[in-house]
């Protein structure tokens, strides 16, 4: 996912880059997140934050951008490492494992969560658990797409909008998803290839997306439903739906928000704490109300409206996993492969 905001993004690293000891002198840990989880007030990020602020002293610095920007930017700082904790999707997060930026770590509660939402090695642990989705403006369309083959409709031309595979987490998402809907990556890139004929361009952030869609600039972008159900206040002409592939059934698949500990972290041990407060059963209980996610931990079901909200609108909805260590590996060239087909 992106927040993009370029140049305040290239800001906010400067002002990591430089004030990176002076925060650790006051009690300061540095978070590189995705963008999603600190979106609408209250938020969890936020809420959380300050519960541990106050619980320990220590403040928190919060960075977001797209899920490969901030794995990009810890790549850069290897040699001198600005963050402590990392937020970001798969498979960037299971990039991040790969090239050595991560530190394993056993987190407080760690047995709470399931075996297939962390990482064998403790590199990463599944943070708030989420699902890929589509949104669509629902003055302009009743009822919404039912399926891809709808979203080639002359149409839609220039009313479609995803983020770029590669660079964002949910558009990387988007491709992964189609090439599964279709049955494998030469009908999938088929698909996308005609796709283009209606996308109104590249785009680098997919958070930005939700109020293009929401005035109606445009008609269908891509999401994920923890972020744009969080947003459907501020956007209320927003809603989500997920197409259909040629068999008729509509899926999608686990998007997680995963955490782990930045190698050579300056504040190692204060990062180890927010991860552990972060992942606690009372800050679990308190996802599905206050960020539209759902929690990890096998022991925390929320009975809040909104849980219930976002299983009713699963339903119908067919959940499969990716092989991620074969979408990592597959990455580079099916993300050239894209720009091929594109153009993008």
């Amino acid at each position: 996912m992106m927040s993009s905001r370029n140049l305040a993004l290239a800001t906010s690293f400067a002002v990591v880059l430089s004030a990176g000891s002076a925060w650790a002198e006051g009690g300061v840990v540095t978070v590189y997140s995705a963008d999603g989880l600190k979106d609408g007030s209250p938020n969890w990020y936020q809420t959380e934050f300050d519960a541990f602020t106050k619980a320990t002293g220590i403040k928190v610095q919060y960075i977001e951008a797209g899920s490969g920007v901030v794995v990009d930017r810890v790549a850069k700082e290897k040699s001198n490492p600005q963050a402590d904790l990392l937020v970001t999707l798969p498979p960037f997060i299971q990039k991040a494992a790969a090239d050595g930026l991560l530190d394993a770590y056993t987190p407080a509660g760690a047995d709470q969560i399931a075996a297939g939402d962390k990482d064998s090695t403790g590199h990463y642990y599944a943070l708030v658990n989420n699902y890929l989705d589509f949104i669509y403006n629902s003055t302009t369309l009743t009822p919404p797409p039912k399926t891809f083959q709808d979203l080639l409709d002359p149409k839609f031309k220039n009313k479609i909008q995803y983020s770029t595979p590669g660079q964002a987490g949910d558009g990387t998402a988007v491709m992964i998803e189609v090439i599964h809907a279709f049955g494998g990556k030469d009908q999938g890139f088929d698909y996308l290839k005609k796709l283009q004929a209606n996308n109104l361009g590249p785009s680098s952030s997919t958070g930005k997306l939700t109020a293009l869609v929401n005035k109606g600039e445009i008609w269908v972008a891509n999401g994920d439903l923890q972020m744009n159900v969080q947003q459907m206040a501020a956007n209320p002409n927003i809603r989500v739906f997920w197409p259909a592939g040629p068999d008729g059934k509509p899926s999608t698949f686990a998007l997680p928000y995963y955490i782990g500990l930045v190698h050579g972290a300056p504040q190692a041990e204060a990062g180890k704490k927010l991860m552990d407060f972060l992942l606690t059963a009372e800050a679990q209980s308190k996802i599905s109300q206050v960020a539209q996610g759902l929690p990890v931990r096998k022991d925390v079901t929320p009975t809040d409206d909104a849980f219930k909200q976002l299983h009713t609108m699963m339903e119908g909805v067919e959940i499969w996993t990716p092989d991620w260590a074969k979408v990592l590996s597959d990455l580079p060239q099916d993300v050239a492969r894209w720009h091929e087909v594109t153009g993008g």
